[in-house]
């Protein structure tokens, strides 16, 4: 399947994206397994974090070749492509763009030519001096409009230098959230940005590592947690084995809308299972904000966890009350506008038997603009609900997030300009009540320094530069990418 002429998939949903994150990264070095096939499932683990491309990049220790394509892990790949695709060693990623248009061009890993061979890159998180560190390109030509195009430039700008050097050269001057893996011939790479912003652990197989965003591709593909890569850590992994190096003190701030919302709930971060935290963040909500109802229902499959909390901690019965279509992502087909007056219901059915005459407690992570919840309310008002309990799992999301989420801009947060009384008319419900940050943090059980709450209290823990600011600040400078072949290698 090719769509190199920059097709994007529609998300079908017309009323509210969910809050998206930049990506998720795979890396593999397992000298006789099928590399391309255990990134394959890693990526397939990791879809949650980026739906709008992917791609692996493999090498047998003397090619690396590339193929990647708009459109999900399993769209992208079949068994044909994943065996034709030989090697021990690979890269993958999925992507949702935070830099840059959802377009072929975009797509990771990204590869360039250096020294002898090649250099392919995969990047969960987002730059903020990518102004700064294209300037220090030797030439400002880039085959892509992202700052992981930018970073993969400098990281083989020099043929003088291996590969090792020119990251300790560069990373410490790159600022804002980078989990990346990458790779040359014979040797995989990850490293991991001072903050830790966002996440990368280390795996081991039988025969050899693994490196992703979260636990649940470890699990996925039969490996076992070693350890979370450190902030301001790089790690090499090759025929020699696993050695570490640091390229910055660590100064720790995951983050903290991780655990509300965009881990899976089976991954564990900073050795907090992230389930966990969101059952425990029911309890505590339902301490913070009671109501007197008849069923807790969640809006699934985000708000389930902290539904099955809240329900535990206020003696409320459970109840699934709203059907999620699984098979509703993105599709390349746009929806009409009849479809579009439909709404949610192209996501969310509510089970009319379950909810008819009964006061709601309706569990969701967040509320970005509120369109989705004014609809959903609005939808259990029709189905018989007489009483619609709004409780948000998360405080309300004031700030934009610069770290590789594509919050919306602060003016488009109707948390970030409406008060929460206000928030509670514009959506239709009889009550509203959000998580306090303190109880939040409380509940992931890492200590508040340790996480960054940007989102939630506006303390960005890397200051951000109004230049470098902006998903398309690089096609401003450089224009619309231009069309690729699908697959590309270097030797």
């Amino acid at each position: 399947m090719a769509h190199s002429d920059g097709r994007l998939s529609t998300d079908i949903d017309p009323l509210e994206r969910a809050p998206q994150d930049a990506c998720g990264v795979f890396g593999v070095w397992a000298p006789g397994e099928e590399v391309s096939k255990l990134t394959y499932f890693g990526l397939y683990a990791l879809q949650h974090r980026g739906q709008e491309s992917a791609g692996i990049a493999l090498s047998d220790g003397e090619r690396i070749v590339v193929y990647k394509d708009m459109g999900l892990v399993s769209q992208v790949f079949d068994e044909a492509t994943l065996d034709s695709l030989n090697g021990h060693l690979a890269i993958g990623h999925c992507r949702y763009s935070t830099t840059g248009s959802p377009v072929w061009e975009n797509a990771q890993p990204t590869f360039y030519t250096a020294r002898a061979g090649g250099l392919a890159l995969g990047h969960n998180g987002n730059l903020i001096n990518t102004p700064e560190l294209m300037a220090m390109l030797p030439e400002n030509r880039l085959n892509a409009t992202t700052d992981s195009e930018v970073l993969t430039g400098l990281l083989a700008a020099d043929p003088q230098r291996s590969l090792v050097d020119a990251t300790l050269d560069v990373l410490p001057r790159v600022k804002g959230a980078f989990s990346l893996v990458f790779m040359d011939e014979r040797t995989l790479y990850a490293a991991r940005d001072p903050q830790g912003i966002r996440p990368l652990v280390l795996g081991q197989l039988e025969s050899g590592w693994v490196v992703a965003s979260e636990t649940a591709a470890l699990d996925i593909v039969g490996a076992t947690v070693v350890r979370e890569i450190e902030p301001g850590e790089l790690l090499t992994i090759d025929d020699s084995g696993l050695r570490s190096r640091r390229f910055a003190q660590a100064a720790p701030k995951g983050c903290l809308f991780e655990y509300v919302y965009l881990a899976r709930p089976d991954t564990t971060i900073a050795g907090s299972n992230v389930n966990a935290s969101r059952v425990e963040v029911g309890r505590r909500l339902a301490h913070e904000h009671p109501a007197e109802a008849d069923l807790v229902i969640p809006v699934p499959e985000s708000g389930t966890p902290a539904a099955v909390g809240y329900a535990e901690g206020s003696g409320i019965p459970f109840a699934q009350g709203l059907v999620k279509n699984s098979y509703v992502g993105r599709t390349f087909i746009e929806p009409s506008q009849t479809l579009r007056q439909l709404g949610i219901r192209l996501k969310l059915n509510p089970l009319r038997e379950v909810i008819a005459g009964k006061r709601l407690v309706v569990v969701d992570d967040s509320i970005v603009r509120g369109n989705t919840q004014r609809a959903l309310v609005g939808m259990l008002r029709e189905a018989g609900a007489t009483e619609v309990h709004v409780r948000i799992s998360s405080p309300p999301v004031r700030w934009p997030c610069y770290y590789g989420v594509d919050f919306a801009t602060k003016s488009e947060l109707i948390g970030g300009t409406s008060s929460r009384e206000e928030i509670r008319a514009s959506i239709g419900a009889d009550s509203l009540g959000y998580i306090s940050l303190d109880e939040l943090i409380s509940a992931t059980e890492v200590p508040k320094n340790r996480l960054c709450r940007a989102c939630f209290d506006g303390v960005y823990p890397i200051e951000v530069e109004e230049d470098s600011r902006g998903k398309y600040l690089l096609e401003k400078s450089c224009g619309t990418p231009t069309e690729q072949p699908l697959a590309s290698s270097g030797r």
